[in-house]
Order: structure tokens, then C-alpha cells, then sequence
């Protein structure tokens, strides 16, 4: 199954020109720890929660007057629509995230993807994967508890 298949595609995105205080407020709405950041329908960073403490509380800045450019990080983590749940849950798992923003190959938006979208469908998979594998098993006769705690 294809990520396109799984995401959510109605995200909250701010713009680098935004403030920390939007992007505090459109987080708890949310209840995201972090969100994409796009500038003309692509993504250009991503703002954490951390990274708002960081500016606000460690550095004593004022949240309505740093903007998200200022305090998000570039180097941003994604995956594309066309790749397979199994491939991003397995980058997901080795980069230690929860959530992903999904794009197409021009980096454009589409959705965000969550570890709990993926972890049901690889759930779903291993169940149908365990019930075409089985076998009912008969019983043979003399093999029973009973037998065994005689012997």
C-alpha cells in the first residue's frame, strides 16, 4: 500500500513569515509536536515544539516577535507519496519520528503521514499474512495433556 493511500492530507502548514505564536497555537489545535513549513505550496522546513521553547524560553525571546524562519530547522524529514507504507514505517522507525509531511517529487505538500497510520496497516498485514500461513492442526490420539502427565 502506497503512503498517497494512508496520509492525512488536511495539514496544518505554517509559513516562514509566521510567528511562533501561530505556529504554538496552530500545534495545540492540532495536538501536533511539530508542523511543515511551506512557502508556495512546497516544503521548506519544519517547526517542533522544542524548537519554539528554545527560542522563547531558553533564549528569552517573545513569541510574537520571531518568526518561524527564525527558529525552524531546514533540514527537514519527508517521504513521497509513491513510497510504500513498509519503506517509510521502517525510516520512520531508524529516524525516530512519529510524523512525516508527504510530497510529490516537486517537494509540493500533499499530507502528513503518522506512525500510527502505518503501524495499523502493518498490523492488518501480519494478521492476513498469519491466517493464510496456518494450518488447523489435528490432534493425534495419546498426545493430549492428560496422556502426556501420565507418562
Amino acid at each position: 500500500m502506497k503512503v498517497g493511500d494512508l496520509m492525512t492530507p488536511d495539514v496544518g502548514v505554517v509559513a516562514p513569515g509566521d510567528t511562533l505564536k501561530a505556529a504554538a497555537q496552530l500545534m495545540a489545535e492540532f495536538g501536533f509536536e511539530a508542523l511543515p513549513v511551506g512557502e508556495d505550496d512546497r516544503l521548506v522546513g519544519t517547526i517542533t515544539g522544542c524548537d519554539i521553547a528554545l527560542q522563547v524560553a531558553a533564549a528569552g525571546g517573545h513569541p510574537e516577535q520571531i518568526t518561524v524562519h527564525q527558529a525552524m530547522s531546514a533540514d527537514v524529514l519527508y517521504c513521497f507519496d509513491t513510497e510504500s507504507a513498509r519503506s517509510v514505517l521502517t525510516k520512520m522507525r531508524d529516524w525516530w519520528v512519529r510524523r512525516l509531511p508527504v510530497v510529490d517529487p516537486d517537494k509540493r505538500l500533499l499530507g502528513t503521514i503518522s506512525l500510527g497510520d502505518l503501524t495499523l496497516v502493518e498490523a492488518a498485514a501480519r494478521k492476513v499474512k498469519a491466517t493464510r500461513g496456518s494450518r488447523p492442526r489435528r490432534a493425534r490420539p495419546g498426545r493430549g495433556p492428560a496422556e502426556k502427565a501420565a507418562a
